[in-house]
């Protein structure tokens, strides 16, 4: 029985997108800050966002490019084994945190404050996650019918912008107001300061998002030259 041969394309594009997922899990936690050299509303001079920010917008590049190559089948199956993988990641994480620390370890409640992420982030990050990136891939496939192979950069711009603000509205509503003001879990914050991290971490997905189209390009004829000459 011959051996099916796995698109080296498909390997490395899941093997970015849950390194991606996972480390912004990992990140999320962290605050982020980015002076811009102009004022905008609610945000003012400073974009304040999650730093979980960086490290997901490269899933929706990772799940454009997948989409276009495999198809909305293939990217849907991703998207929920990904998923999965989260859960194996915070599982790994809790378990190290619970195993007892040697004295030449570094300060055990350091270790768990850097690595555990609070529940509110968690349960915030994993129900944008599955909403977002599921639309993510509908929208682009529903354009990608209309259109054929043309207007790449119309479905990569198009899907990552409606779900990255699903994701950020989700995200941010429920990772640092619902839970903490009607559950009691998590730190609360000012309505501005929660305002303002939606902004933020808006307009930086978004300029992501337009700033990685000819990346995709990029990515999506090298492989398929690739495989096509396999």
């Amino acid at each position: 029985m011959s051996e099916r041969p796995i698109p080296v394309g498909a390997t490395v594009l899941s093997a970015l997108f849950v390194t991606a997922l996972v480390t912004s899990q990992l990140t999320a936690a962290k605050v982020l800050a980015f002076g811009i050299p102009f004022s905008l509303p609610i945000v003012d001079s400073s974009l304040v966002l999650p730093g979980a920010a960086l490290a997901y917008a490269v899933t929706f590049f990772a799940s454009d490019c997948y989409t276009e190559l495999y198809g909305k089948r293939s990217a849907r199956r991703l998207v929920n084994v990904a998923f999965a993988m989260n859960f194996v990641m915070l599982a790994l994480v809790y378990s190290t945190i619970a195993a007892p620390a040697a004295q030449s370890s570094i300060d055990p409640e350091m270790f768990a404050t850097v690595l555990g992420a609070s529940t509110n982030i968690v349960l915030g990050s994993l129900v944008a996650y599955l909403v977002s990136q599921n639309w993510d891939v509908y929208v682009f496939h529903a354009i990608r019918e209309r259109t054929g192979r043309e207007k790449l950069w119309l479905r990569n711009v198009a899907s990552t912008a409606s779900s990255q603000a699903i994701d950020t509205v989700l995200f941010v509503g429920i990772a640092f107001y619902l839970l903490p003001q009607y559950a009691g879990i998590g730190p609360q914050l000012p309505e501005s300061v929660v305002l303002g991290l939606a902004v933020g971490q808006y307009l930086l997905k978004l300029l992501i998002a337009v700033v990685d189209t000819p990346f995709v390009y990029l990515v999506t004829r090298l492989v398929r030259e690739r495989e096509a000459g396999n």
